[in-house]
């Protein structure tokens, strides 16, 4: 699914990438903990996290991530935005909490496997 879809459908509001949001998403990962991102996602998830700082985008660069959905509608701070734009790093943000966030993913057609 496009991510520009995922974004209508859960009226997320998108921070940084905008350019970037034809990407297909293969599936979906949760976690707040960069080294489980590291270590498990793949090309193309969209990752949901709470994390908002920077560092969040060089994990979405080295594993070629579709994108970050940030919950609870946190907002990324001044320099993981600079950055994410200067790598072409899509983030979006939800209010939902993680748990329903992904749930909602996971009724349209986007799972962890």
């Amino acid at each position: 699914m496009k991510l520009s879809r995922i974004i209508e459908k859960l009226q997320l509001e998108i921070r940084t990438g905008a350019n970037r949001l034809d990407v297909d998403v293969t599936r979906g990962y949760a976690s707040d903990l960069m080294s489980d991102v590291m270590a498990n996602a793949n090309e193309r998830d969209l990752w949901v996290t709470l994390q908002i700082h920077q560092n969040i985008v060089a994990v979405a660069v080295m594993r070629s991530l579709a994108g970050i959905i940030l919950v609870n509608g946190r907002e990324p701070d001044a320099e993981t935005i600079r950055k994410a734009e200067a790598e072409e790093v899509p983030i979006m943000i939800s209010t939902m909490p993680t748990f329903e966030l992904v749930g909602n993913l996971f009724e349209l057609g986007i799972s962890g496997t």
